[in-house]
């Protein structure tokens, strides 16, 4: 498994062949990944649709075509979720399909694997899949964190914050809010601290983060 990827990573399969479900989990654990195998996509539908987001780095193994709900229609579904960006997902699809994947991933899947797949490769794509799922929540949390410490701000700090980002030397934020510019280097001083930086040129980059 590779050393990057926390203990907890773990490999959605959704197919309603129970023979690639079964082969699929055996190739995994061979790179010591683990697996939660679904035989539809209702009932991983059913599962992850009241999550807030995956709680570790996440893939998706997910067959095109099956009975019920097929897995465009699943993945249709995902799309509408707000975290559906911390779980990649890689089609399975027969020659027929392929066409179908491809469409899909222009309008955000991960990537497609075409039955028969080689086994290094799939695997391999899920590793770097599981590598992107981490690091879109990694920058998640980091915004989390920041958007916490802006709403920490007092109003008259945020004005303050917003006309230093602007370029906005302190005598002219003095101008702008009709406070000294002794008041306006106080508040300066409390937004530094509280959102964390040095100086105004670090604010404007963490702010862009937002």
């Amino acid at each position: 498994m590779n050393a990057q990827l926390p203990a907890d990573a773990c490999v959605y399969v959704v197919d309603d062949d129970a023979s690639v479900r079964d082969a699929l989990g055996w190739l995994l654990r061979t790179r010591r990944l683990l697996s939660i195998p679904y035989e539809s996509a209702e009932h991983f539908w059913d599962e992850v649709s009241g999550w807030n987001e995956p709680r570790s780095p996440a893939c998706l193994l997910l067959d095109v075509r099956m009975p019920g709900m097929s897995g465009l229609a699943l993945f249709e579904r995902l799309r509408e979720l707000d975290w559906f960006d911390t779980l990649p997902i890689i089609f399975l699809s027969g020659h027929a399909d392929v066409s179908t994947a491809v469409d899909a991933v222009k309008r955000g899947a991960y990537d497609f694997c075409e039955k028969p797949f080689s086994d290094n490769a799939l695997v391999d794509r899920v590793e770097q899949a599981l590598l992107r799922s981490g690091a879109v929540q990694t920058q998640r949390q980091a915004r989390r964190e920041l958007r916490a410490r802006v709403d920490a701000l007092t109003e008259r700090e945020r004005d303050v914050m917003r006309l230093i980002a602007s370029g906005l030397p302190n005598k002219l934020v003095a101008d702008e809010l009709g406070i000294s510019v002794r008041t306006v280097e106080v508040h300066r001083a409390h937004v530094f601290d509280k959102m964390g930086v040095r100086s105004a040129v670090e604010l404007v980059n963490l702010l862009r983060d937002l």
